[in-house]
């Protein structure tokens, strides 16, 4: 295992049992890819391709069906609060304010700090995503755009080395999706975490990660290439049109989701677990 990536994925696979003995379905198989610290990685492929399993299985919410993974040199075994989960169903406590939702967290992971301090860090996550109007505020009486910034918020706030997003923006409209991808961008920029996350967005994966995994169809299913996203940061979603290379890594990435995912699956591009997928860089 090479000792400077951050995490690092071997092998996976996730297979379920066929109709008949000894048959199984395999959804997804040869998983290899490498993620170091701080990077931001966005994954994309086709509905049944097993993003969301990869994604339970960092999370410690699943277990592979074989591979390994590991997480500073240690492998992951089960939830754990260095590994933060942000769902598209916002996942709030109903009961709780957006402060309060916040503090119950923060309190979770530093038990031993004094009141005044969590409420002083809570409040700072949340004034990060705009929110500090509607700190006495129960999920209820928020729109579906102020409860996933809350759910941002939350999870930003307690700093977990690896922070999981799954499609976060799915449910919300254009508008307040492109509003809430500029903050996630701020807060990510402040921070630095280490972040995985799930999107069938083409634009939104260029506009935020360093990385792009494209995974072919499912059933056996591969994570077939990494794309650099090779245009510079700080991003903003009126800018990166013009930028040279934006077109190049658009197209490339709608190819593969409408021509070559399909062709891929099921074909056997990787070998030995340490392989990792084809990188692709199309920089200027």
């Amino acid at each position: 295992m090479s000792k400077h990536s951050f995490l690092e994925i071997q092998g996976l696979k996730k297979s379920y049992p066929g109709q008949t003995k000894g048959e199984e379905t395999v959804i997804f198989e040869h998983a290899n890819f490498n993620i170091e610290k701080g990077e931001f990685i966005c994954v994309i492929g086709h509905s049944g391709c097993g993003k969301s399993t990869i994604l339970n299985i960092l999370a410690g919410l699943d277990e592979a069906s074989d591979g390994l993974v590991f997480m500073n040199g240690k492998e992951v075994s089960g939830p754990s609060l260095e590994r933060g989960v942000i769902f598209q169903n916002y996942s709030l406590l109903p009961w709780k304010t957006t402060l309060e939702n916040i503090v119950f967290a923060v309190r979770a992971k530093w038990p031993h700090w004094p009141k005044e301090k969590i409420i002083e860090h809570s409040k700072h996550y949340l004034s990060l995503v705009g929110l500090d109007h509607a700190l006495d505020r129960k999920p209820a009486q928020l729109s579906g755009g102020m409860r996933q910034r809350v759910s941002i918020a939350r999870a930003f706030s307690t700093q977990p080395e690896l922070l999981l997003m799954d499609e976060p923006f799915g449910a919300l409209d254009a508008l307040t999706r492109g509003v809430i991808q500029e903050e996630l961008i701020k807060i990510w920029s402040e921070s630095k975490q280490t972040v995985f996350m799930i999107t069938h967005d083409v634009d939104e994966a260029i506009l935020l990660s360093d990385r792009i995994l494209l995974m072919s169809n499912g059933p056996h299913a591969q994570i077939a290439e990494s794309v650099t996203v090779s245009i510079p940061r700080q991003r903003k979603r009126t800018d990166i049109i013009h930028h040279p290379d934006y077109y190049k890594i658009r197209n490339h990435l709608v190819d593969f989701l409408i021509n070559r995912s399909k062709d891929l699956s099921g074909v056997a591009t990787q070998v030995t677990a340490g392989q990792q997928p084809k990188t692709i860089n199309l920089a200027s």
